[in-house]
């Protein structure tokens, strides 16, 4: 699935930044029997419902004549949110020191669930400072990991 994220990905770019925002992530993905297409975008000062509805009204239209996907979907544009998905090492060093929290595949010390300040990222390793102690976690451990609010 992810070329059809990376050719929607290369058709909204020039519309997202026409509206003077920036890709945060695209996702395809099935819910529930339904397919979803997800374009999450950021703006400095934060993404107005306006921006959302601009970007998809000339993205919609754009999708339908190309049909990069053939079967039936729901399409969403939505800002990334404050609590966002780290995916790509370039999120990471962007949001070094700041607070996240880890989740993982399966538990560890008997949580799966780890929250700190992101102190590395080295090849997909997560390092997380908490109460003045590193902990590392290997790529392979780490199903998710996002920014915490407070």
């Amino acid at each position: 699935m992810s070329k059809i994220t990376d050719k929607v990905w290369a058709m909204a770019e020039p519309i997202v930044a026409k509206n003077d925002c920036e890709i945060w992530d695209v996702e395809y993905v099935k819910e529930a029997g339904q397919w979803f297409l997800r374009l999450y975008i950021d703006k400095v000062g934060g993404v107005f419902i306006s921006d959302c509805e601009s970007i998809s009204r000339e993205l919609d239209k754009l999708l339908d004549e190309a049909d990069p996907i053939p079967e039936s979907y729901v399409f969403e544009v939505s800002s990334a949110g404050a609590e966002r998905q780290l995916k790509r090492p370039g999120d990471f060093e962007r949001f070094m020191g700041s607070k996240v929290e880890v989740k993982l595949y399966r538990p560890l010390e008997g949580a799966k669930s780890f929250v700190g300040n992101l102190k590395g990222y080295d090849n997909g390793d997560i390092i997380i400072e908490a109460a003045e102690k590193e902990q590392r976690f290997e790529k392979k451990q780490v199903a998710s990991v996002h920014l915490r609010i407070g």
